[in-house]
């Protein structure tokens, strides 16, 4: 980190003494707490969680200094499981970022992918990025775009997969307009995140292992645009 971007002493020392006053609420909430699954235990847990997470980085940035603290990840920092013990429903829920790389090249698929289709209307829909992403992601299962992200110019992002247990099926077309706000936390079964902040470790593993991190980008760099079989 450049010594512009770098954190101040003073938003050093702010951050510990948020993590001070966290410390003191989650306390104080532990100590009035009503029951097993007491939600102030629970926003208590998480603001402590989040005040130790920042004063670590600013304490890295600033000191290049660690703490001990081990910051929860995202599934630790569920409640407690608390829905049906023999459910008769399950939501699947996910959600994949991916961002433009190379808009020609997925302009270029798309194209492809009308082409092929003999129903296509005369006025391309791909001619813009927009438009390319439609005309993709209405042709391919989100799956199989996951799995060939790059021969779309995508790369990908974070994700999250949330798998929540119920009583009964919900009515048809009931949560279409708002799929993922009527999620509660305690009937999550289980929950699976990607994200670019544990690459670190995939890093330092494949270092281990003898790879140049210098010959991976180049191999990346000269994969080839493949052919679309746009016929499924």
């Amino acid at each position: 980190m450049s010594d512009a971007a770098q954190p101040t002493a003073a938003e050093v020392r702010a951050a510990a003494e948020a993590v001070k006053t966290a410390l003191d609420r989650h306390l104080a909430a532990v100590e009035r707490r009503t029951g097993e699954d007491d939600p102030a235990v629970y926003e208590a847990f998480n603001e402590l969680a989040a005040a130790a997470e920042e004063y670590d980085e600013l304490l890295y940035d600033r000191y290049d200094e660690v703490t001990p603290f081990e910051i929860p990840g995202a599934e630790d920092a569920l409640p407690p499981y608390a829905g049906p013990e023999e459910p008769n429903a399950l939501s699947v829920l996910i959600r994949r970022d991916y961002a433009v790389v190379e808009p020609q090249r997925l302009l270029t698929q798309a194209r492809r992918v009308e082409d092929a289709d003999e129903d296509a209307l005369l006025e391309s829909s791909a001619g813009t990025v927009h438009g390319a992403l439609g005309v993709i992601f209405g042709e391919f299962e989100p799956d199989e775009i996951a799995s060939r992200h790059k021969e779309f110019g995508l790369e990908e992002g974070d994700s999250t997969l949330w798998v929540t247990a119920a009583d009964e099926p919900t009515e048809p077309g009931e949560w279409l307009e708002a799929p993922f706000e009527q999620i509660d936390p305690q009937g999550v079964v289980c929950r699976f995140d990607v994200s670019a902040v544990f690459d670190d470790d995939s890093d330092e593993d494949e270092e281990d292992l003898g790879l140049d991190p210098e010959l991976r980008g180049e191999l990346d760099d000269e994969e080839d645009l493949e052919p679309l079989d746009a016929e499924r």
